[in-house]
């Protein structure tokens, strides 16, 4: 994965430098420096501790071991020195003069005793089987302070949500924006021929290529891939372009301002310059023009939610004419509890001078604007392809705050969303009707009722994966669901029910045929 950086872009001194003499023999290096290599050194306890951004447990486990993988984990994810030596034999086709020269460490000297310090975060990630390493900015675990201004930032857990959520089919082109290190673009290099980041931060293009380096110096699934990087604001560097898949965890934490001016701290890794959720309002809208013909977009965002608008209300405006919009809420915060969450994320703890203030600023921020609240979620555009696809575009906008995949990856569950939708806006009652579908495997039935009863009171019908959908039925939708196994139609099961219950068939069919709908485009019912 070549990266090619963007015009412009300076030289920075605080940024890893794609040296690729030195990046083969790292690559090689760092197989030592894999996620579970890395857990299994500091145990399970303090892992997990770890990834509640507790790291006490972890120096405690890693103090003293000269095991490879403790001495990355001490020096890159916990922000402790090491002793040259143990670095040297942790790495010994890269050492520490080669990791020096790729500006990943300072060292206090060159005695094997001397000490050295990471300049940055570098971790293992691990996908499908594939592990690969992802370079930038020390976080707050290894500093211990407030992150800077231009802050680069690594693998989080909204960068996980994103690519959780992306479908992962095979694509030509492919467009991140807002990359930040690189963490998407990384993602996407092992399912797109061609991939492009877009950022305004120079330091973060910086990062990005340095990734996009090091990973296609090891014999992986990035190796002569290319990744083209441009500096610009969200798509204006991709003007007149078309991609088969933008993906987007884009600046869209509300930072205060007044009349434009921030009158807050402004992190270029969330901040994207203006008010409110204009940032997400805008990119939303200039998607229509860079998704090629059934092309898909899928991003992060937030909104506001005011008095007298929904939300869906509010999305729905943004949304452009002639793409299909799948958006789910998943969570809703209100503004203390918005402004207290993104104190925190910049290393603002409570009861600290700087964080009360920055609290008081976003209270005055959201109340000169009349917000009582702020959503976050996910959003699925696509393009519909106009050779095919004539109907009217789907408008799915719903609030799902429980667990959603039972444990596996969204992105094969949006895309299955979004093509039983399309099946769904095409098919009449008729063609439903003669349908043969089947019960989704991960779907159970569950019955409620008193002690004794012969009939259950409450019958659920529950998805195990996919939106986990919990959806009660009668006794006719629960046995049309059980005798969905593609033998027979749709219409020859109700039909049969209908002989059962004792039932019109008419007034059935009537009936069900709305609930049916409802459960293939949830996944539930499968074509």
């Amino acid at each position: 994965m070549t990266p090619a950086l963007p015009d412009g872009v300076p030289d920075l001194p605080d940024v890893p430098v794609a040296d690729t003499t030195v990046l083969t023999g790292l690559a090689e290096d760092l197989t030592v420096f894999a996620v579970d290599a890395a857990r299994a050194a500091m145990g399970t306890t303090a892992a997990a501790a770890l990834d509640r951004d507790d790291p006490v447990p972890a120096r405690r486990a890693l103090r003293g071991s000269s095991v490879p993988a403790a001495v990355l984990a001490r020096l890159f994810l916990l922000g402790v020195p090491v002793a040259r030596r143990q670095l040297d034999a942790a790495l010994p086709r890269t050492g520490t003069g080669g990791l020096e020269r790729l500006g990943l460490v300072r060292s206090a000297g060159a005695s094997p005793d001397d000490g050295v310090l990471a300049s940055v975060d570098l971790r293992p990630i691990e996908s499908d089987g594939a592990t690969w390493w992802l370079a930038s900015d020390l976080g707050q675990v290894s500093t211990g302070a407030p992150l800077g201004p231009d802050h680069v930032l690594g693998l989080g857990g909204a960068s996980m949500t994103l690519a959780t959520w992306t479908p992962r089919a095979p694509v030509r082109r492919a467009l991140d924006v807002g990359t930040g290190s690189g963490v998407q673009a990384l993602y996407l290099a092992r399912h797109a021929a061609e991939v492009t980041g877009t950022d305004l931060s120079p330091r973060a293009l910086a990062f990005a290529g340095f990734n996009a380096a090091l990973n296609a110096a090891a014999d992986g699934p990035f190796h002569g891939r290319h990744l083209g990087l441009r500096r610009g604001n969200l798509l204006e560097t991709v003007a007149g372009q078309r991609f088969d898949l933008v993906v987007s965890n884009p600046p869209f934490v509300i930072t205060p301002r007044r009349d434009g001016p921030a009158t807050a701290p402004v992190y270029t890794y969330r901040d994207g310059g203006l008010v409110g959720d204009a940032v997400v309002a805008r990119l939303v809208r200039g998607l229509g023009d860079v998704l090629a013909p059934g092309g898909v977009a899928q991003l992060l965002g937030n909104w506001e939610h005011r008095p007298g608008e929904t939300w869906q209300e509010r999305v729905a405006s943004w949304l452009p004419a002639g793409l299909d919009a799948f958006v789910v809420q998943r969570e809703v915060q209100d503004p203390a509890e918005y402004a207290e969450t993104w104190a925190r994320d910049a290393g603002h703890r409570p009861g600290t001078a700087d964080h009360d203030a920055l609290v008081e600023r976003y209270l005055d921020d959201f109340e000169a604007r009349g917000v009582d609240g702020v959503g976050l979620g996910v959003l699925t555009l696509r393009s519909p392809d106009a050779d095919v696809d004539q109907r009217a575009p789907l408008r799915r906008l719903e609030e799902i705050t429980g667990p959603v995949g039972g444990g596996g990856p969204m992105g094969a569950v949006v895309a299955d969303v979004l093509a039983a939708e399309s099946w769904l806006a095409s098919t009449d009652d008729e063609a439903l009707l003669g349908a043969h579908l089947i019960t989704a495997p991960d779907v159970t039935e569950e019955r409620f009722g008193l002690p004794g009863a012969s009939d259950p009171q409450v019958v659920l019908l529950r998805q195990g994966g996919g939106l986990q959908r919990a959806v009660r039925a009668d006794t006719a939708l629960a046995g049309l669901v059980g005798a969905c196994d593609g033998d027979l139609a749709v219409g020859q099961i109700v039909a049969a029910l209908a002989s059962l219950l004792d039932e019109p068939v008419g007034a059935l069919t009537s009936r069900l045929l709305g609930p049916v709908r409802r459960l293939v485009a949830d996944g539930l019912l499968r074509r």
